[in-house]
């Protein structure tokens, strides 16, 4: 049966901590009426397939399963996807050894969020969305397949570095072999803005055996050797490997890629209205980890102008095979 649930209800299926309590108290409270949409188990009155529990640092995480046990794992810090589980079992997404789950410094790994700077820039690396806490503003079951809404509006911290009103959208949807995601900037201000955008996804590799088809013919800005004055060329090759640190911006990139992780997966990136995509390994850069992972993202690397009331949107699909 259908129920409207409260946070609160979705945190009571699981043993708690004070610490816990804390947190949700503190969330709650600077929210009013906040509900999320879910099926419910018929025994114990607890959603079946969306959780909200506590993860490392005490940080809040979404746990959402569909019918066909694939999985996935979204922390509201950052609105960062931190696990993508097929109904293999396979998690195929990355988050770094160094990673740190503090609300203070960016998630590094999963699905991270580049807004309203994609790279170095006037503010923080990458914008400060990954760096706040999100909303948990709705959910709902499609067919057993479970889709979560996450909710960043501006507020002191971000009108510190970006004085602009804005509401961010974050749809999730997951299916047996897929995880797609829909990214909605909407300008609630009384005055126009630009931004840039991004998702920086880690995929679980193999480097030395990765390749990602697609690309031949993208005019490339290549920051290897230099990354404060990149190198405009040509894709020429038919498959992009890596045998060294990569760091290559590709504009007018096509609307689907394939990715060979080097594990045995393909997995297949499919996108709607993210214009540019972005290859990295940092190679030696990241001795403890670089073998272990690769950054295949889709961005929007030129500045979007979005007047006041309007909104931008962008979809990106992963399925595996």
């Amino acid at each position: 049966m259908a129920a409207s649930l409260s946070f609160a209800t979705l945190f009571a299926a699981f043993p708690s901590t004070s610490n816990t309590s804390r947190r949700l108290q503190s969330w709650n409270s600077t929210r009013s009426g906040g509900t999320v949409s879910a099926t419910m188990n018929q025994k114990t009155d607890t959603p079946s397939w969306v959780k909200v529990a506590e993860g490392h640092g005490g940080l809040h995480k979404v746990c959402v399963s569909s019918v066909h046990g694939s999985e996935a794992e979204i922390y509201l810090f950052g609105a960062c996807v931190t696990s993508w589980k097929p109904s293999n079992g396979k998690d195929l997404l990355f988050v770094r050894p160094d990673a740190v789950f503090d609300a203070k410094k960016p998630i590094s790994g999963g699905i991270p969020h580049c807004f309203p700077q994609f790279g170095p820039g006037v503010l923080q690396q990458h914008g400060f969305a990954r760096n706040i806490e999100w909303s948990l503003l709705d959910s709902d079951n499609n067919g057993g397949e479970p889709v979560v809404t996450l909710e960043l509006k501006d507020g002191l911290y971000s009108r510190s570095m970006w004085d602009f009103g804005f509401q961010a959208l974050y749809k999730v949807k997951l299916s047996a072999k897929g995880l797609s995601t829909a990214l909605t900037i909407k300008n609630t201000d009384k005055k126009p803005f630009s931004f840039t955008t991004a998702l920086h996804t880690y995929f679980r590799a193999s480097i030395s055996g990765v390749s990602v088809k697609g690309l031949k013919g993208c005019k490339t800005l290549n920051k290897d050797p230099d990354p404060v004055n990149p190198v405009e060329s040509t894709e020429e090759r038919d498959v992009v490997t890596f045998p060294g640190f990569v760091d290559c911006v590709y504009l007018d990139a096509p609307d689907e890629l394939q990715l060979e992780n080097g594990l045995g997966d393909t997995i297949t990136i499919r996108n709607t209205n993210w214009p540019d995509a972005v290859l990295w390994n940092p190679h030696k850069q990241m001795e403890a980890s670089y073998r272990d992972f690769v950054c295949v993202e889709n961005a929007q690397i030129g500045k979007v102008q979005l007047e006041s009331g309007k909104s931008w949107v962008a979809e990106q699909h992963i399925s595996s095979s």
